[in-house]
């Protein structure tokens, strides 16, 4: 089946994964007009086993003071814990999981994908192109399928009961990207319909992943601040608190080796605040005054209490990793970008830069950098 004949008018959508994000796609897609069906494995059925017994999700219309985002309850056509049921639901397979559970569930899925299928990956940090790796590895590779790598989710989310979701937030638009390259507007034209939130083409998944904007906030402000957040169990509120003059300024310093790295092959890529300030309506003139005035930010009043958390595990990796691979491929020179990958690989005794999405990862470890933007363009 060709991606043409998939009929968006159905508007099926499985959601694989029933985290804070796939949960909260639950909930939005459904109340967006789509049928959808929610799926997790069996180690991770908690979060399943309470929307069976609520019949649905609901999103609060207040937290802890705040007014939240699209209040109400939506039931779940189908719950399930067999990947099977859940590829065989719909055309559009939606994965909104951390990086580090993409491979782990593409693998239970392959078996029972279809031609002309979409995987949509949020966030996708270059996940397309391991996906399809991966599936050349299976000897899957006469399967057609389209890969969307999001730069993110759209929401600011969290699950805070059960069966129970905080929307805090939504951004303007969602930048995304498509693989292989040729299908991006066909796929973006189906898409539409089931997102509540414009999406926006990308050039290409490499874009897409350079420009994912948890690349310096997370990391930079999590690595820095680390001994207070331990010593205090997190009890901050992230962006507030751990933002400051002095970690804006290294946050600064390797969003300008980020653009470098960009530069050297050939894409310009937004500054993370002009990208910040877009995706959240905002039109601060520093990184500092965005974090203090973000209305989505405020609201945000955890922060991580160890360096396990995915503001290192999944972003240092997935995000830090690829962009050194890349800089070192152009010969930029990234001092902060290897100085924060190496001290999170010291906090979890972990060579991220082994252990990382690396080149070879992507099936881009034999080629040259212009052979690279030919391969995902």
């Amino acid at each position: 089946m060709a991606i043409d004949k998939i009929d968006a008018r159905t508007k099926r959508i499985s959601i694989i994964g029933s985290g804070n994000a796939g949960m909260t796609a639950a909930y939005h897609f459904s109340k967006h007009g789509s049928d959808v069906c929610l799926y997790d494995a069996q180690g991770f059925h908690e979060h399943l086993d309470h929307v069976r017994l609520r019949g649905g999700i609901r999103a609060l219309e207040e937290f802890e003071g705040d007014k939240l985002l699209f209040g109400g309850f939506e039931p779940i056509q189908l719950v399930t814990s067999s990947i099977e049921e859940a590829v065989n639901f719909a055309d559009v397979l939606l994965m909104p999981v951390p990086s580090y559970a993409q491979e782990i569930l593409f693998e239970s899925m392959i078996p029972y994908l279809k031609h002309g299928q979409i995987i949509a990956l949020l966030p996708g940090n270059y996940g397309s192109l391991v996906l399809n790796q991966l599936l050349i590895k299976r000897g899957y590779q006469h399967l057609e399928l389209t890969f969307v790598d999001a730069i993110s989710i759209p929401w600011a989310c969290r699950i805070v009961g059960d069966a129970e979701i905080a929307i805090l937030g939504i951004k303007q638009f969602l930048p995304v990207a498509v693989f292989p390259n040729d299908k991006g507007h066909a796929t973006i034209d189906l898409l539409q319909p089931f997102f509540p939130i414009p999406l926006r083409l990308l050039e290409n998944v490499i874009v897409a992943g350079l420009g994912n904007i948890n690349f310096g906030a997370h990391p930079v402000y999590t690595i820095l601040n680390m001994g207070i957040l331990e010593n205090f169990d997190g009890k901050f509120s992230f962006y507030h608190d751990c933002c400051s003059e002095a970690t804006a300024s290294v946050a600064e310093v390797l969003d300008q080796e980020r653009l470098a790295v960009g530069r050297a092959l050939g894409f310009r890529l937004p500054s993370d605040l002009d990208a910040m300030n877009a995706l959240y309506g905002k039109n601060e003139s520093n990184i500092v005054d965005f974090n203090r005035n973000s209305d989505t930010h405020k609201k945000i009043r955890s922060a991580p209490s160890s360096p396990t958390h995915r503001y290192i595990s999944e972003d240092v990796p997935f995000l830090l990793v690829p962009c050194l691979e890349f800089a070192r491929l152009g010969g930029i020179e990234t001092p902060i970008l290897e100085a924060l990958t190496n001290l999170a690989g010291v906090f979890n005794h972990i060579n991220y830069v082994q252990e990382g999405r690396t080149l070879q990862s992507m099936g881009l470890e034999t080629m040259k950098i212009d052979e690279i933007v030919r391969f995902v363009s």
